[in-house]
Order: structure tokens, then C-alpha cells, then sequence
């Protein structure tokens, strides 16, 4: 049986069905892009939770919603940062990733 709280979220979604796309997750995006110094953890999280809404990738902003809070965001800050861009990514992307900041504020 599979400890599942050892594995990252990558290896819990994808396991053994993707593990290229795993490394390159684990190991360079989170263990190699995140932790560069030109940009805070706050930073890389506003900017990440941005470009999800502005692309519409949904299935991705709840976990990095909580990264963001933990990364320092507020709730206030990241709804606000969702508000402003209903106007540049559109008004759908905007309700959508603001209904999974709801979501994600609610259950935390």
C-alpha cells in the first residue's frame, strides 16, 4: 500500500501513468523554477494564479490558490487580482476562476 501523503501532487494525480511529466513537474518546476530568487514565493504565486485565469485553466488554480495564501496572499488580494482581469482575459474566465477562489477560500 502507497503512503499517498509522501507523494507530491504531481505523483498523486499522474503516478506511474505520466512520470515524465512528473519529474519535470517535482523537479524542475518546483524544484527548480520556484525557488529562483529574482521573484518572491508571493510573486510567483500572483503571477501563476493570473496566467491560470487568463488561459482558463481551472483544474489547476484551487492548489495554487492555497499555494498563493501560504506563499502571503490574501484572499482580498487574489480576488482582486481575478477582478482585474475579468477585464483583459474576459468576463467567463474571470466568473470562472473566481467561483474556484470561492470554493477554495470556503473549504480552507
Amino acid at each position: 500500500m502507497t503512503d499517498h501523503s509522501a507523494l507530491t501532487p504531481a505523483q498523486q494525480m499522474l503516478g506511474d501513468f505520466a512520470p515524465a511529466l512528473v519529474h519535470f513537474t517535482d523537479d524542475v518546476l518546483f524544484g527548480e523554477v520556484w525557488p529562483r530568487t529574482e521573484l518572491t514565493p508571493r510573486e510567483r504565486s500572483l503571477v501563476t494564479v493570473a496566467s491560470l485565469t487568463t488561459s482558463g485553466a481551472t483544474a489547476q488554480l484551487g492548489s495554487h490558490l492555497r499555494r498563493a495564501l501560504d506563499n502571503g496572499a490574501t484572499e482580498d488580494e487574489l480576488k482582486e487580482v481575478i477582478t482585474h482581469l475579468a477585464f483583459y482575459a474576459g468576463w467567463p474566465k474571470a466568473m470562472s476562476a473566481m467561483t474556484v477562489a470561492k470554493e477554495t477560500f470556503q473549504d480552507r
